[in-house]
């Protein structure tokens, strides 16, 4: 275009002599423009391919913003052989320690002939800028994962009832590849969302630096324009795998722009391909993301030649942290007094496991997962045990008891039928059963040891007697045994006694057998 531009009526009155088929130098005459000029408007008019109506509707200021844009050049050799330089280049600079410095002198190197380094700087900036229209941010690799949940929920249909129940979509994105990861979870509390971070980070197969979520209740308690305040649950997962946690600012979408430009990216390359699916569980439509995530992964970026796979493969997988050798389980918290028989009792399992006896009556703090106990007292750790479900049983470790106690836990079911044999066999078969019936087994040997101490005081065939007639009735107690030893009951033949129960007693309420003939 020329350098200054003439006003809107006489380009009008150009383009309107050129419809009308007056010849270039005609409308030059006419308009008092060069013949150059003229060419310059109708060529610009030509290629809008626009009729004139379309021109006169147009506003003069409309106008002048079409025909003042300048005509497009065409690139030399030197340009085209930078441009297609520009993807590996951004490709390099994700590596930790890359600058534009260093690929610059690259590039010099196989094109001696090439840019200066600030017009190096400045086309990469441009084409940056066109090929990220929504992240201007270079991400490292390896440093940052970036998570949200998608606002279009996808939804499972009950086989049974066909009641339709939505889920959420889970999504998380490496800054330096953008490999991407999905999956549904029914709900964003904070279990499920940190179940779905660390199957995020198994996908990748390592932890990044820092992990980027949004101001969620599942992730943080307190958001802070400066530091936020995590969640027990999530603090503990972060620092599990070594990484920290940058939760984006209040109200701030720009600080997770690159997560937010994945989710729109989803609806096209997951939710499009499975809209017309119905899934019956949460499983099935997991795999069918999976699936479909794969292909997106593997797909060409736009711009450029490489897949976000290809680009992880390259440059992001290596410098990922490894992964620690368990899982992490997410920690959950009671409280607690030591019993005066040093041990304290998790509610939710009513199991008993044993501390220090210096700490009998003292309020302890019990933490635990699926698989491990920790109990605290102000701060400290004093035992740990694995997590037993068996309810009202009792795990012990021999230290924690004070020397006068230690003899009970050396008792042991096999000790006392052992004793039990040697008074008798009725003995040894109510022993037996006492040790099945009863929940604790601390009341259950203490019952033993009881019924056990009467051989002593009455003899073994006393004894012998009374199990038989207590195991006659399936009555199983230390109490029991007492009650008949105490009322001589044993020496009762059990078999007068079934004789006495046969006899009906004569009473005029009992009307007979006549009574229904």
């Amino acid at each position: 275009m020329p350098n200054n531009l003439i006003i809107m009526s006489k380009v009008r009155q150009i383009l309107r002599l050129y419809t009308q088929g007056v010849s270039k130098k005609k409308i030059s005459e006419k308009t008092d423009v060069t013949r150059n000029t003229a060419k310059k408007y109708i060529r610009k008019y030509i290629a809008l391919d626009k009729p004139l109506e379309y021109i006169d509707s147009l506003s003069d200021t409309e106008l002048e913003s079409i025909f003042s844009s300048a005509e497009p050049e065409t690139p030399d050799k030197r340009m085209i052989e930078l441009i297609s330089h520009f993807p590996e280049i951004e490709k390099a600079l994700k590596r930790k320690g890359s600058t534009k410095m260093g690929a610059w002198l690259n590039y010099r190197a196989l094109y001696p002939d090439g840019f200066k380094e600030t017009q190096f700087r400045v086309y990469f900036n441009q084409w940056s800028k066109r090929a990220n229209p929504s992240m201007h941010v270079v991400h490292k690799a390896g440093d940052k994962m970036y998570v949200d949940y998608a606002g279009k929920r996808m939804h499972i249909v009950d086989d049974s009832t066909g009641e339709i129940q939505e889920v959420e979509t889970f999504v998380a994105i490496l800054g330096g590849s953008q490999l991407t990861y999905v999956e549904a979870s029914y709900t964003q509390q904070k279990e499920e969302f940190v179940n779905s971070c660390e199957n995020a980070i198994l996908y990748f197969g390592g932890a990044p630096q820092a992990i980027v979520p949004d101001n969620l209740k599942s992730a943080v308690i307190k958001s802070s324009k400066y530091e936020a305040t995590l969640c027990e649950a999530f603090s503990d997962f972060v620092r599990h795998y070594n990484m920290t946690a940058l939760p984006a600012g209040p109200y701030k979408p720009k600080h997770k722009a690159l997560v937010e430009g994945a989710v729109k990216l989803i609806y096209t390359s997951v939710y499009e391909v499975l809209h017309d699916r119905v899934f019956t569980s949460l499983d099935d439509l997991n795999i069918a993301i999976r699936v479909a995530l794969e292909e997106h992964n593997g797909r060409k970026m736009k711009c450029r030649p490489y897949s976000r796979r290809e680009l992880f493969e390259d440059v992001e997988r290596q410098e990922l942290q490894s992964l620690p050798m368990c899982k992490f389980e997410i920690k959950r918290k009671k409280i607690g007094t030591v019993m005066k028989n040093n041990y304290v009792n998790l509610i939710e399992d009513k199991h008993y496991y044993s501390v220090p006896y210096q700490y009998i009556g003292k309020k302890v703090t019990i933490l635990y997962t699926q698989s491990d106990v920790e109990i605290f007292c102000q701060y400290e750790c004093i035992a740990t045990h694995k997590r037993n479900r068996k309810e009202y049983w009792y795990t012990t470790v021999n230290e924690h008891m004070a020397a006068k106690n230690n003899f009970m836990t050396e008792w042991s079911p096999e000790k006392f039928i052992e004793r039990a044999s040697l008074v008798g066999e009725d003995v040894r078969e109510y022993v037996v059963k006492i040790l099945e019936k009863r929940q604790h087994p601390e009341q259950a040997y203490k019952s033993c040891q009881g019924i056990l101490s009467f051989a002593s005081k009455v003899g073994f065939d006393r004894l012998n007697k009374a199990c038989k007639r207590a195991t006659y009735f399936n009555d199983y107690s230390y109490m029991t045994i007492k009650t008949i030893i105490e009322k001589k009951m044993d020496t009762i033949p059990i078999e007068a006694e079934e004789d006495e129960l046969k006899t009906m007693p004569l009473h005029n309420n009992i009307r007979g057998g006549h009574y229904y003939k």
